[in-house]
């Protein structure tokens, strides 16, 4: 009798109209998680919380999380109306029709969020026709990301020994098929991240009292690490020696890695690199102006999600103004503090022609397992579609047309 209830039940809802209609197990988490708020909580409960603290937390004080959320949510875009058509969210990014102008942002570390976590956010890119900006310390090598999804790849430096380690990742990036070469200039020192110091998060992991009693409470994340077993830095184990250990690994990214690169530097990178450049970290309009001088294809504007200086402004702030100086012919795309596809619109309507979003996969992973990632693809992509539909724009381009009031931004005319 239940089941034939459960059944009378499900043709009913399937049938219905509304938010909730709809049957099967994507309708379902819909239900339960309808907005990335929604997906943030899950996630909160599910992970223990050095790996949530981590995933969600910012540098100092998280000023820089909270100053990017204000700054997105103070973005007012005017709809027009008395033209209806369809909606078509597909995008070009160097020469690559893609299904949105969405993408998925890397994150060193990502395993900690959930085990196999390159694997799982590669798959869905794949799944849902975006791009996927992989990273040096990704758990997966760019070997194996790369022809998943077609990825994109981003670079740290590793200066030692005229940066062999450097210019080796780049070849083995070249070789798999990466699309484009992402250089990473935001973070040319260490930042100061206090839950993470509060928790004594180390690599290899180092179990305390309170620690053990975290994953004691986080079953199913725990249940999934020991299933999996993944490298932690599996684009690095060669570099430390013949059988290197996790600790040697460690140590060698440790003593060996730096996140900025000088723009000679980058000026051999796009000599050695044959696809598309992007530079990524950019806040200062100069800056992109130099980027295009030596010769990279795209910026990509963004202040590290609020993880390396709590004094940076809002990354949304700054778009305008390094849309007018990058010109028609460099792409230039967004990431930091995107909750939600209107955050797309948003700067898309200030000047990107893609958005990057590496804490809302993350978290996706962390509320809902392997689903929870194209959960979030899905949400995004949908609720860009609803942010085109309500400001009467068939296309993503035409948001830039439509008067924007944004009060914070920065004009740099000093």
């Amino acid at each position: 009798m239940t089941t034939a209830l459960t059944m009378r039940l499900r043709r009913r809802q399937g049938a219905a109209w509304g938010p909730g209609s709809g049957t099967g197990r994507q309708a379902a988490l819909n239900r339960r998680l309808p907005t990335l708020a929604d997906v943030e909580r899950a996630a909160r409960r599910r992970l223990p919380r050095f790996a949530y603290d981590f995933v969600a937390g910012g540098t100092g004080d998280d000023l820089g999380v909270r100053r990017n959320r204000a700054a997105l949510d103070d973005v007012e875009i005017v709809p027009r109306y008395g033209v209806m058509s369809t909606v078509d969210t597909t995008v070009t990014l160097f020469g690559r029709e893609y299904k949105a102008p969405i993408g998925i942002a890397p994150a060193g570390l990502d395993g900690l969020a959930w085990p196999d976590a390159t694997r799982c956010l590669a798959t869905t890119a794949a799944g849902a026709g975006i791009p996927y900006i992989t990273g040096t310390l990704a758990s997966a090598p760019i070997e194996e990301v790369a022809p998943r999804c077609r990825a994109w790849f981003q670079l740290y430096g590793f200066p030692a020994d005229g940066h062999r380690v450097t210019f080796d990742l780049v070849r083995r990036a070249a070789d798999a098929g990466a699309e484009a070469l992402v250089v990473a200039v935001d973070a040319p020192v260490r930042s100061k991240r206090p839950r993470d110091l509060r928790h004594g998060l180390v690599v290899p992991f180092r179990p305390s009292v309170s620690t053990a009693w975290q994953v004691a409470g986080a079953p199913a994340w725990s249940l999934a690490a020991l299933r999996t077993r993944v490298p932690v830095f599996a684009n690095m184990d060669r570099y430390a020696g013949p059988r290197a250990t996790l600790d040697e690994v460690a140590g060698f990214v440790q003593g060996r890695m730096r996140g900025g690169f000088t723009w000679a530097e980058i000026a051999e990178l796009r000599q050695a690199w044959p696809r598309a450049l992007v530079i990524k970290g950019l806040l200062h309009p100069a800056d992109a102006e130099r980027a295009v001088a030596v010769g990279a294809d795209g910026i990509l504007v963004s202040n590290h999600g609020g993880r390396q200086s709590d004094a940076a402004p809002a990354a949304i702030d700054v778009l305008p103004a390094i849309a007018r100086v990058a010109g028609a012919d460099t792409t230039v795309l967004f990431d930091s503090g995107v909750r939600s596809g209107l955050d797309v619109a948003r700067a898309l309507a200030l000047g990107a022609r893609a958005v990057f979003s590496g804490r809302a996969f993350l978290l996706g992973l962390a509320a809902a397992g392997r689903r929870g990632s194209d959960h979030v693809a899905n949400l995004l992509t949908a609720e860009l579609r609803t942010a085109l539909g309500q400001c009467g724009v068939p296309t993503p381009d035409l948001l830039r047309e439509l008067d924007i009031r944004h009060a914070t931004a920065w004009d740099f005319s000093r």
